[in-house]
């Protein structure tokens, strides 16, 4: 008879705890680090704002016995203030001029030379034809060396081995370079595509 009755309790209790509520479930340990983490942010945050900060108090306006300044008159001059002169005179020393070239002494323009003249002139080959804009390094037997100012189609020169640039522009912008030696008497400089060249005064019809 006791047994039954167990057998009877038993079956009750379990029916009724299937059909009773199911069990909360657990929390993922991930979610509640990230709400932890989370909330301390928040409340850093809170904190940082409810510091107080450093408000200066506004200056209050109080009253001074002081009176305000007046305008004192500079003394005037005196006669025996204006009949004082300097016992020296300043002088000035003149500087010795820089060298631009930066020590090179060929790095500049020659404009005078000890050594014989060479009459020079521009003839210009380039095809398409266009503007030459000259440029001419010397350097002369006695060392004398320097870049010609180049002014028109015809100029002079000293005699020496020269070294020439031109950039020439037009339908087509090019940059031609050469090198060649000139003597006594009368040169052309040619300028052509590819090339600077110096020919006989007689070019081109020697």
């Amino acid at each position: 008879m006791k047994r039954g009755i167990w057998i009877t309790i038993l079956i009750l209790s379990l029916l009724l705890s299937a059909c009773g509520a199911q069990a909360a479930p657990t929390a993922d340990p991930a979610d509640v680090q990230n709400t932890a983490v989370a909330a301390a942010f928040t409340v850093v945050a809170q904190t940082q704002a409810a510091v107080p900060t450093n408000t200066p108090i506004p200056p209050t306006a109080t009253a001074s016995s002081t009176p305000p300044p007046t305008n004192t008159p500079l003394p005037l001059p005196t006669q025996d203030s204006l009949s004082a002169v300097p016992t020296t005179i300043p002088t000035f020393t003149a500087q010795a001029p820089s060298n631009s070239s930066g020590g090179d002494p060929c790095n500049q323009p020659l404009v005078s030379w000890e050594g014989p003249t060479a009459n020079l002139s521009i003839t210009n080959e380039t095809k398409p034809q266009g503007d030459i804009v000259l440029s001419l390094y010397v350097v002369t037997d006695l060392g004398e060396c320097g870049y010609l100012y180049v002014y028109g189609n015809s100029f002079t020169g000293p005699v020496g081995q020269y070294s020439a640039g031109a950039f020439v522009s037009g339908k087509q912008n090019i940059k031609v370079f050469g090198s060649f030696r000139i003597t006594q008497g009368s040169w052309r400089i040619v300028v052509r595509n590819d090339k600077i060249i110096a020919l006989g005064g007689c070019y081109p019809n020697c």
